[in-house]
């Protein structure tokens, strides 16, 4: 049966500063862009609350950790085995893996490298690594996106993290390409479906082919400027969840306008008669 589940990004306007990381060309090393958010709930606390409001997993975006010592990681590990969540995946938003500046891309390799120890210390059982930025007919950038992410899952694999990779960004943007990568590394490499992250009139078809190879579902719900949820598509895509047999979570998304807790609960309405 699949599991409910829910990523910081539904309440980014609740978990702090977020912490982008972006290249600084000119001095050719990573920054980090902070951008002020209140903080009315505390990473730490947050798997108990998510665990008295009926979700069975988390899945954390990199840019929501306040602090990644040895000390902090522990204790977020911790608190989400006491509160009896799954740490399902460390969402990284950062990293071109296919970018053509060969220091620029081995930079964020590295990097990457570091955030994969991280989700190690904290338990994640997956990270997202972010297949890359290169146009999604570029076939020579889906071949080296590949390579990249075997040495990845090269790296991580004594340290109990899965490599996982999704439809985001312009690579990606196909499912053609999406199973392509899958293709290429074998079972070592896991996917996840964005519903928000195809688009157009071959959405749904879309869908119908990475779904049924993913391990996590994002069910993200659109919405017009007031926050209305575009109920109808959302149930044409959970309605092939369904059909495919689907039994991983499926991790709300919420990134609308007002209050981040009432549009998750709107969402969670529309999943669970599919759960």
């Amino acid at each position: 049966m699949p599991l409910l589940s829910l990523t910081t990004w539904s309440l980014h306007r609740n978990l702090g500063p977020l912490r982008w990381t972006f290249w600084d060309e000119e001095k050719r090393v990573h920054g980090t862009h902070i951008d002020d958010q209140p903080e009315t709930i505390s990473l730490l606390e947050l798997p108990s609350l998510l665990h008295d409001n009926g979700f069975q997993a988390m899945e954390i975006c990199h840019f929501h950790f306040p602090d990644t010592s040895d000390a902090y990681l522990a204790k977020l590990k911790s608190n989400i085995e006491r509160s009896g969540m799954r740490f399902y995946t460390l969402l990284v938003d950062y990293g071109d893996i296919t970018n053509p500046d060969e220091q620029r891309r081995e930079a964020d390799m590295n990097w990457l490298k570091k955030w994969i120890d991280i989700a190690s210390a904290a338990g994640a059982e997956r990270i997202r690594i972010i297949a890359g930025d290169a146009e999604a007919s570029d076939e020579e950038a889906v071949r080296l996106a590949a390579a990249q992410l075997q040495r990845l899952i090269d790296y991580a694999s004594d340290k109990k993290v899965r490599i996982i990779t999704e439809n985001f960004h312009d690579l990606t943007s196909t499912s053609a390409n999406c199973i392509s990568l899958l293709d290429a590394c074998g079972t070592k490499l896991g996917l996840t479906t964005d519903f928000g992250n195809f688009s157009g009139p071959e959405k749904l078809s879309e869908l119908e082919a990475t779904i049924p190879r993913s391990e996590s579902i994002h069910a993200k719900a659109m919405t017009d400027e007031q926050g209305s949820l575009d109920a109808e598509e959302f149930r044409s895509c959970m309605e092939r969840v369904r059909d495919s047999g689907y039994e991983g979570p499926v991790t709300l998304v919420y990134d609308g306008p007002g209050d981040m807790w009432e549009g998750i609960n709107r969402v969670k309405a529309l999943v669970e008669p599919y759960l």
